[in-house]
């Protein structure tokens, strides 16, 4: 996964050495599973439990947004993902992509910086930190790309020149192009004042969203991209979502 992180750790501690510690007390169902793994964790962390058809193991998905896997007695937990060997597809991020799906139509656009490139007919929403080098990657992609309309989020999470920066892109008389000139071409922006209040609620808005690392990618169907991609797969993505 291509993201830019924090400099924080994002995963609960309490899983780094789970496995074999949990409670050992058996589990009858999905309500039990959730009972037992709250009790271990110590706070009511977990979201829903569900069973999956994969060797009786249950999916635990927690408040923060992480599965984890666990069995009927909850004598361990796996953090990681589920492959199918059949059909080699990654089950947990499949998954995950489905949980973290979104209304698009809730997003506040008017918060966002709007480039609008051929007809622009099909439309994404990125979450994007200016210092992320992943997200320098994917903006020269999307200079490649042409009919879409992109929604920008200055999401800066990384530092507090991340801040600074987008602060002065947001106040730019042209935001898109300050954008677009550091993102792309690597010029620094100037010095701009305004009311910074957007940038602000962005970041709230993607702590409610889960949005954990950057750039992160919504399609108009609400699904999400969790990091860089290149111009050819995005284009793939969205060849793939149903106009409304």
């Amino acid at each position: 996964m291509k993201l830019c992180l924090p400099n924080v750790s994002l995963r609960p501690l309490v899983f780094a050495a789970a496995l074999g510690a949990a409670s050992a007390v058996h589990a009858a169902g999905e309500a039990d599973v959730k009972k037992s793994i709250e009790a271990f964790i110590g706070a009511p962390a977990v979201e829903a439990v569900t069973r999956t058809p994969y060797g009786g193991l249950y999916e635990v998905l927690l408040k923060n947004g992480q599965l984890v896997y666990t069995d009927e007695s909850t004598s361990f937990i796996i953090d990681g993902s589920v492959i199918d060997t059949k059909t080699r597809k990654d089950v947990t991020q499949a998954r995950l992509n489905q949980l973290s799906a979104i209304d698009f139509s809730t997003l506040p656009l008017e918060q966002a910086i709007k480039q609008v490139k051929g007809n622009g007919k099909r439309v994404i929403a990125t979450f994007e930190d200016p210092n992320c080098g992943y997200c320098k990657r994917l903006g020269k992609e999307l200079a490649q790309m042409d009919d879409v309309t992109i929604y920008t989020f200055l999401y800066p999470i990384l530092s507090q020149d991340s801040t600074v920066k987008s602060n002065n892109i947001w106040c730019a008389k042209d935001k898109a192009k300050a954008w677009n000139d550091w993102i792309v071409d690597g010029r620094e922006p100037g010095k701009a004042s305004c009311d910074v209040a957007t940038v602000e609620k962005n970041v709230a808005l993607g702590q409610k969203l889960r949005i954990t690392g950057t750039p992160t990618i919504f399609l108009a169907d609400g699904t999400r991209i969790g990091g860089y991609v290149p111009a050819a797969e995005l284009e793939k993505a969205l060849s793939g979502v149903k106009p409304k």
